[in-house]
């Protein structure tokens, strides 16, 4: 079984290694554009050592977005500043990936520290739309239901979004459907209440995230990866479970998606989630397992140890760290001394290097 620094090989394109940064809000845009903070944050975690490198959840439309401050993809004009974040994760030997998001109720908010709840239309804020006009919860924005032209156009602007950032330069496009935004409202009856062709049974509530993987899947070079982000269960009786995202994965990977994202909850406020170290890698196993396409861990990885028993166990191919990256830019370069492999260095950290520890190439696409 492959090790946390064996390569990863996803259709053209080879991973350095199994450890990823998960997409992270910085909560940092003005009218969805990316600055220093953005390129700082990213750029430090591709020195660190990371094969994978996900920006935050980019919003394919300005409502899209979970607050004002967030990314957004939805014009040409957020892409030259993407363009030099993802030139330079390349030159470090990483691999930069970005996540396309809608947040679909749960958007118009506040960022963590600037307040709670919903941001009214006169203070920045913006109708939000969602798969049937029920709120997150009563301090959230009561949301429209969208039309099935909606719906479609909707499709379209993940389409676009997924071209226009792999001729950006990221090499992997990751289409979020998890933690209770938009994709993820129409997948669990508990927030999907429709009676039309997207509402109802498993096969119409899964439709829109099945059509919209299809159509970027054609959109994008056939050398591109394609993840996909599902919250694996609600934690919540009724609401979408692992039995349904085994099967969605199966359908995903019929489509063209190449690894599920497997993490959990967030569309239901007061779920009984059993928080605990690596409480989300039982998941990616049991659809690796199950549905037989590759699968990334999430959830509290936190140790070295940890992170290489997942990949070598196969519970998972890859691990994505969130927390624990914030708190340790260069954890992946302290796990390989850890865990006795010669990770690469920078060239200009080579001085403070292991013995012996190589020098690093820019990441590539396998011919």
């Amino acid at each position: 079984m492959p090790h946390l620094f064996d390569p990863l090989v996803l259709r053209s394109v080879r991973l350095a290694n199994r450890i990823g940064v998960s997409p992270m809000c910085q909560y940092s845009s003005e009218d969805g554009l990316a600055n220093d903070w953005h390129f700082v944050h990213l750029a430090t975690r591709a020195v660190g050592g990371a094969g994978l490198v996900f920006t935050e959840a980019a919003a394919v439309v300005p409502e899209g977005r979970i607050s004002p401050e967030d990314l957004g993809v939805w014009s040409e004009a957020h892409f030259e500043p993407l363009e030099r974040i993802t030139r330079f994760i390349d030159r470090q030997g990483s691999v930069a990936g970005i996540q396309l998001a809608h947040a679909g109720r749960k958007a118009s908010t506040f960022r963590p520290w600037s307040g709670h709840g919903e941001v009214k239309p006169q203070d920045g804020g913006w109708q939000v739309v969602a798969p049937s006009a029920d709120a997150f919860a009563g301090d959230y924005p009561k949301p429209r239901e969208l039309t099935a032209d909606e719906i479609a156009s909707l499709q379209d602007a993940f389409v676009l979004a997924a071209t226009r950032s792999h001729e950006a330069g990221f090499r992997v496009i990751e289409v979020h459907a998890a933690h209770g935004y938009l994709f993820h409202e129409f997948l669990s009856p508990l927030s999907n209440r429709r009676t039309d062709q997207y509402g109802g049974s498993f096969e119409n509530r899964t439709r829109f995230l099945r059509d919209s993987v299809a159509a970027v899947r054609r959109a994008l070079p056939d050398r591109c990866p394609l993840f996909v982000r599902i919250s694996c269960t609600d934690w919540a009786e009724g609401g979408w479970d692992i039995e349904q995202s085994v099967e969605l994965a199966r359908q995903l990977k019929a489509l063209g998606a190449d690894v599920i994202d497997c993490s959990s909850g967030g569309n239901v406020r007061d779920a009984k989630i059993p928080v605990g170290t690596g409480y989300q890698t039982p998941f990616a196993a049991r659809i690796r397992r199950d549905s037989g396409i590759a699968t990334a861990a999430v959830g509290l990885i936190t140790g070295a140890a940890q992170a290489d028993h997942i990949v070598q166990s196969g519970q998972a191919d890859i691990v994505l760290l969130a927390r624990e990256l914030l708190r340790s830019p260069y954890w992946p370069l302290e796990a390989a001394r850890e865990l006795g492999f010669d990770a690469p260095w920078p060239s200009q950290y080579l001085r403070a290097a292991p013995k012996g520890a190589p020098g690093r190439t820019p990441a590539h696409e396998i011919d």
